[in-house]
């Protein structure tokens, strides 16, 4: 065997026994035929212990018959594919203990038959983040896996084992074979450096998802080419105050905690060769000689997009969740307390008209008839606060563009509201510009009577209170201006916050939530809120809308 062979199969040598994630190779007909150092340190077995046993040692009894099936599957139409894409797959160890695993597998041919390739990873804590991610704001707790053997074990283990093969030439060759099968089918990226971080081995998968051949790299690139240098900086100062050192700012930053053999596997943003991103979760590992001292460094990630995409997926849904439960929490608060007040006006009046039986009681009767509607129309408002806000943040609310007369629209809905003015109260309306204007009239509506009622219940008897709409070719403008009580500047930020009542208020009911309808309708016709006003002199609102919407 020439030396060009021989340092083809020490590189594999040192990939397959240094390798930080499990790796198994089967026959045809399940038999173990090699697995390396960290599957048998992970499920807790010795190689004689393993190799010629059935796969289906390392799984739970209660698989071992469908698993069988699964594999005879396989052996049909194998090929190199993630196992179990929809299934939860579970590995026991010697001592009887469960973990969750992640599978990706591989198939090959050699004279000697057909084999299958096996990439193990226990990914408990994984499962673990995802069970707190589901129950919301639950405690997270994280699992890290003790590390059960030294590095000096490790690399005696490593040496007795080299020892072994190299008394014999057919097994030389044929765990050869094997490593050089897992580095051309494995599913994970595999880049090894030297102890400078240069690129010395780059996988197949890595070329597949990074973009860059093995030409490109190796002896010319680091793995800080896939890196946010952003993101480096980041953990830079995070490994710096944890390991209460001064780090190196670059490849320094990747290898700090492989360099003291402290755990290393976390989440990286990689950059491909076209810019593009991908989330990976990345182990590094020290390779050593003999003696402990450090040769280069190996780099293995699994490609977590979809995952990372899921996740997030999961945590808009919880959060969204989230927010329609405080507001049927906040209604179920408020509605008890402004709903207090005019139900017992109802109540209260209506018991007194049952006592007005004389014809010359019409007036008292009438009086109290006109309060029991307005306390119905006032719970009618709450409601109608309460489902517009529901439907808005569901998503429900639809825009419904037409064209129509906007000076006609606006007088009437005015019109509709003289019966919630107090006494002497004026609305005055005037209109400028072109009549007809293209827009959603619906929601129109809603902005005019929020800003109007609230008018109204702010402002004194006697007062006026002024409408004004513009429109020209650029813009479609509306204006409300009261002048009542007023609105205090540091109460102007939180206008248009749900659920936000002004500190002047307190004795006035509302629920807080019309502006906060007014700026979302707003928004949803790309309109601009603005409020001009100042404590005790009236407020004004202005909404300018872009006067381009088509039918």
């Amino acid at each position: 065997m020439g030396d060009s062979s021989q340092h083809h199969k020490s590189n594999f040598d040192v990939l397959f026994n240094h390798a930080t994630i499990g790796i198994i190779v089967t026959n045809d007909q399940g038999q173990i035929m090699v697995a390396n150092p960290f599957l048998l340190n992970q499920f807790g077995y010795t190689d004689k212990e393993v190799v010629g046993q059935k796969v289906e040692k390392l799984i739970p009894a209660r698989f071992h018959e469908r698993h069988v099936g699964h594999r005879d599957k396989f052996q049909q139409h194998p090929r190199s594919r993630p196992m179990g894409a929809s299934m939860e797959l579970f590995a026991v160890r010697n001592d009887g203990s469960e973990f969750p695993v992640e599978v990706s597998l591989g198939a090959y041919g050699t004279e000697e038959g057909h084999f299958v390739i096996a990439f193990v990873s226990d990914i408990s804590y994984r499962k673990q983040s995802e069970a707190a991610l589901k129950q919301l704001n639950a405690d997270l707790e994280r699992k890290v896996e003790e590390r059960t053997q030294s590095l000096t074990e490790t690399v005696a283990k490593l040496g007795e084992q080299m020892q072994e093969v190299q008394t014999k030439d057919t097994e030389l060759q044929r765990v050869n074979g094997y490593l050089e099968s897992i580095w051309n089918h494995a599913e994970a990226i595999i880049v090894s450096t030297d102890k400078k971080g240069l690129i010395k081995l780059f996988n197949p998968a890595a070329e597949r998802l990074l973009g860059y051949t093995a030409a490109e790299t190796i002896d010319h690139l680091t793995p800080l080419v896939f890196h946010d240098p952003a993101e480096i900086a980041a953990r830079n100062d995070q490994f710096s105050k944890e390991l209460g050192q001064p780090i190196l700012e670059g490849m320094e930053t990747v290898t700090i905690k492989a360099i003291y053999n402290l755990p290393n596997e976390y989440e990286w943003l990689y950059y491909r060769k076209n810019g593009t991103t991908l989330s990976v979760s990345v182990n590094v590992s020290a390779l050593r000689d003999a003696e402990g001292n450090i040769t280069g460094y190996l780099c293995i990630g699994s490609d977590i997009s979809e995952r990372k995409r899921a996740e997030n997926d999961l945590r808009v849904a919880l959060e969204k969740e989230k927010e329609l439960n405080e507001l049927k929490s906040r209604f179920v608060s408020i509605a008890s307390h402004e709903f207090r007040t005019p139900l017992s006006t109802v109540l209260s009046s209506a018991y007194l008209i049952s006592k007005y039986e004389k014809q010359e009681e019409q007036p008292q009767r009438q009086k109290h008839l006109q309060r029991i509607i307005s306390s119905v129309n006032m719970l009618t408002d709450i409601l109608n606060d309460f489902l517009s806000v529901g439907k808005i943040e569901e998503g429900k609310i639809q825009v419904r563009i037409s064209r129509f007369n906007v000076n006609a629209h606006i007088s009437n809905v005015i019109s509709e509201m003289h019966g919630l003015q107090k006494k002497k109260q004026t609305i005055n309306y005037n209109h400028e510009g072109e009549t007809m204007l293209v827009l959603d009239p619906a929601l129109l509506t809603h902005i005019v009577m929020n800003l109007v009622s609230n008018a109204i219940k702010f402002s004194p008897e006697g007062a006026e209170i002024t409408v004004h709409t513009t429109v020209t070719p650029a813009y479609f403008t509306l204006l409300v201006k009261d002048h009542g009580i007023g609105i205090a500047k540091e109460d102007q930020q939180h206008l248009f916050e749900r659920f936000f009542r002004g500190g002047n208020v307190s004795n006035i009911q509302g629920t807080g939530l019309g502006l906060h309808i007014v700026a979302r309708y707003a928004e949803l016709l790309h309109g601009q809120v603005t409020c001009i006003s100042e404590l005790g002199s009236g407020a004004e609102f202005t909404i300018q809308f872009q006067n381009n919407h088509t039918i």
